[in-house]
């Protein structure tokens, strides 16, 4: 017999239900496919400048509870209609978590929260929330980490992030460049923005790349390439980097680059040192930089929750505090909700005359 070389360390190989099969199972029709093409379409004009508004990403880190999440999405579509006329709420619905070294995977993962990694019904509960939220006339936002996954979820999202991790990978580059949604690249861990240049550079032509189809089956995925790919200042490990002196520095980089100048601002990870409380201060530096005359400044993300901070996931996931991020910490609702209806006073005279 012939020495065995292939799958040494495998454990075992599971069939999970085809894209197909769980959009028949849980399809997106009527209103809410509507709401969905609405959604993109605002997020478009705003990049293309024929809206004036800015779009805010703001949501929790990531969703480890959907009652939770349901009951965050109903307080965030009140809020959006305050704001409607100058801000354009898109809710960030994250299930993939990129680790560093080990930890929580997310919701799609291990929906269990217990390494089990269920990821079958991760898909089926991420799908049920997602279609939930934009029937409430919500759009929604994701972190496109894994390239399967799209295949099951895009048909909801408005608005796709690469990672800071990721944005570098030929091969998020590619799956990018066929993306429906528009997708924002951020910044290199280390706070450079070549590789976020070279990914947009990238991402708007097309590419042909191994991936699976409807069916599930391997398939050579040939793409048109994405037009609405913009950056994501999210700070690095040299500090934050949304001040106006890094925003021009990325402009010139961009124009530079022969691509969108476009920006988004993250107000979280290393732009706020992962100090929740700074979040809003970050927010209102952006919005005086606008009041000040910035033009490039298109869009925010806030990592927001019920409540405040963070905690680890317990063995008993009976102590799990209701409404707190069990991955990076986030600014309570309160807090959520008075900045950004404080950032559309201020803006709401000025965004229109950009």
């Amino acid at each position: 017999m012939a020495p065995i070389t292939d799958n040494l360390n495998v454990a075992s190989n599971d069939t999970l239900i085809t894209p197909e099969q769980l959009k028949e199972e849980m399809p997106l029709a009527g209103e809410a496919q509507d709401s969905v093409k609405r959604a993109r379409d605002s997020v478009f004009s705003i990049l293309d400048r024929k809206d004036p508004r800015l779009f805010v990403v703001v949501g929790p880190c990531s969703i480890h509870d959907t009652e939770a999440a349901m009951d965050y999405a109903h307080r965030l579509k009140e809020l959006a209609e305050k704001v409607k006329k100058t801000l354009y709420i898109v809710m960030r619905v994250y299930f993939e978590k990129p680790r560093t070294s080990i930890g929580w995977k997310g919701l799609i993962n291990d929906p269990h929260l217990d390494d089990s990694f269920k990821i079958e019904e991760g898909l089926r509960k991420g799908r049920k929330l997602l279609l939930d939220i934009v029937e409430l006339g919500l759009p929604t936002s994701t972190e496109a980490l894994d390239p399967i996954s799209p295949q099951y979820l895009q048909d909801l999202i408005a608005w796709s992030a690469i990672g800071a991790r990721t944005t570098e990978s030929q091969t998020h580059r590619e799956m990018s460049s066929g993306l429906s949604s528009a997708v924002g690249f951020k910044n290199g861990t280390d706070g450079g923005l070549t590789v976020a240049v070279n990914a947009m550079q990238s991402v708007s032509s097309p590419h042909r790349f191994l991936g699976i189809n409807s069916s599930g089956q391997v398939s050579v995925v040939t793409t048109k390439g994405n037009p609405y790919a913009h950056v994501v200042l999210r700070g690095g490990s040299n500090g934050p980097n949304y001040n106006s002196v890094h925003v021009a520095q990325c402009e010139k980089a961009l124009f530079d680059g022969g691509v969108s100048q476009n920006i988004m601002i993250d107000c979280s990870h290393a732009n706020s040192s992962k100090n929740p409380d700074v979040q809003p201060l970050v927010l209102k530096d952006v919005t005086h930089q606008i009041l000040e005359g910035n033009e490039s400044i298109i869009g925010i993300m806030l990592e927001s929750f019920i409540n405040a901070g963070n905690q680890r996931i317990p063995e008993d996931l009976r102590k799990l505090e209701y409404g707190v991020s069990v991955t990076d910490a986030c600014i309570d609702w309160e807090t959520t909700e008075q900045s950004l209806i404080k950032m559309a006073e201020k803006l709401k005279d000025v965004l229109p005359n950009r």
